[in-house]
């Protein structure tokens, strides 16, 4: 922690850096010379080995298909492929400089140009490797900036002294003791180990979800159980390589348990809610439910909610613990069939056969409407003003929509109604004006009148004063 406060240190360590300077790059002598001429004949000695090489790597994506059980190797033997294959020229040649460096250093000849070299070549190796699969642009630079910084301190030998300078800030929590250096391979542990815990659950994601002998619902649940137990090991296993006791973590599972119980507890019912959906497969991708008012599919399954895809385009995000605790309609739960009603009056006057085969072929012309189970007409009643029937068809795409099919087949029947003269009616009313009775006639005529017009009209009368 003194060094991180004497001015002296940082006098000593550009002195040491302007003495390489002198040392290295301005003193043009024969080692200087001979150490370049051995970083080019390096170089030079690697193409023949890299063009062969680089030509078996792009026969990898020609090679025949794995045939099972080896199929699941495919994927990630094609991907590396494509990784390396630019990386082949740079890899054997940073191998042979560390190889030459450890013969130099054996008989202690001069290496510092071989040892920049080296260094700059794995900064590059490093960056291109990570920018392969880093989609993020911020992270990206972010390994570019630590990269370049460990290159450029490695060259000027200032590595150490700065590894050692952030090893002095130190504060002691218990038994761990806590420092810059610490706080970094921490961060650096758990980004490599949570980056390698991604890429195994995206590889297992994708095996899973090809497999057909699994129901998407023991899909989803494989996936989220097991990316949940890598994340846990990734954590484990940096906070361990770091040197972090992790008994030293029992001290805080009384709090945390105490903040499970209080301020998480919506979030934990909701991911027991999404374990209890997936193991009785009771929702499942694709279905098509009715949540209150909120009708849609099912597109996708979450740890703490569910994301319906309603018709408007609109995705409805609908938390786990409702679809437990509340009513769900499932239109597709065991069967994808469903039956549609479409209820409809006709005349006294009309052909009641006649109408029921209209119907039924209006329902077969229909391209949604299935042929198993058949489409039936139903005569329901006679009503006041038609004879009333329903007309009952099944569709197998609930998906897309009810109310558009019925809109299908029920402007197939008006048509054929009106090919056929079948009239669909509408209520009527008579009114009839009744006078006032006059100054010393008694109210029973025109009782008797209104009755006679009840009777000889079938409509509803309205009396007008």
């Amino acid at each position: 922690m003194e060094k991180a406060f004497n001015l002296q240190f940082y006098i000593d360590q550009f002195t040491l850096a302007r003495n390489w300077l002198v040392e290295n790059a301005l003193a043009l002598s024969i080692a200087t010379f001979g150490q370049l001429l051995v970083i080019g004949l390096l170089f030079i000695a690697v193409q023949p080995v890299a063009t062969y090489l680089r030509g078996r790597l792009d026969q990898v994506p020609e090679l025949p298909r794995f045939e099972p059980p080896l199929q699941w190797i495919e994927t990630p033997l094609r991907w590396i492929a494509a990784t390396i294959t630019p990386l082949v020229r740079p890899i054997l040649w940073l191998f042979l400089q560390w190889l030459t460096l450890g013969v130099v250093n054996y008989f202690e000849l001069p290496n510092q140009l071989i040892l920049t070299a080296a260094s700059l070549t794995t900064a590059w190796i490093v960056i291109r490797f990570s920018t392969s699969f880093v989609r993020n642009e911020t992270v990206s630079r972010l390994i570019s900036v630590i990269a370049w910084t460990i290159a450029a301190l490695n060259i000027v030998g200032l590595l150490t002294p700065t590894l050692e300078l952030l090893d002095s800030k130190a504060f002691t929590v218990g038994a761990l003791r806590v420092s810059g250096l610490t706080v970094i391979n921490t961060l650096l542990s758990l980004t490599i180990t949570l980056w390698l815990a991604a890429m195994a659950g995206r590889f297992l994601e994708h095996r899973v979800m090809a497999s057909l002998s699994l129901s998407p619902s023991m899909q989803v649940l494989i996936v989220k159980l097991f990316k949940i137990f890598v994340v846990a090991i990734a954590v484990m296993l940096a906070l361990y390589a770091v040197g972090i006791d992790l008994t030293i973590f029992a001290v805080f599972s009384g709090a945390i348990g105490i903040g499970i119980g209080f301020g998480l507890q919506k979030a934990v019912a909701n991911f027991v809610s999404g374990i209890t959906i997936l193991l009785e497969n009771s929702i499942k991708l694709g279905d098509v439910i009715t949540v209150g008012d909120t009708y849609g599919w099912v597109n996708s399954l979450g740890a703490r909610f569910v994301s319906v895809l309603t018709r408007d385009g609109v995705e409805y995000l609908i938390p786990n613990e409702d679809l437990i605790t509340q009513q769900v309609v499932n239109w597709s739960h065991s069967d994808d069939r469903v039956r549609l009603k479409a209820p409809f009056g006709v005349a006294y006057s009309s052909n009641l056969r006649q109408v029921i085969a209209l119907c039924l072929e209006a329902a077969a012309e229909s391209p949604r409407v299935i042929d198993e189970p058949k489409p039936v007409c139903l005569l329901m009643g006679f009503g006041d003003s038609s004879v009333d029937f329903e007309l009952r068809f099944w569709i197998r795409d609930p998906r897309n929509g009810f109310s558009n099919v019925k809109s299908d087949v029920l402007l197939r029947v008006w048509d054929k109604f009106q090919a056929n003269n079948i009239s669909m009616p509408f209520p009527q009313r008579d009114i009839h004006i009744i006078s006032s009775p006059k100054d010393g006639e008694t109210g029973p005529q025109n009782d008797r009148t209104a009755m006679q017009t009840v009777d000889g009209a079938g409509a509803e009368n309205v009396a007008a004063k």
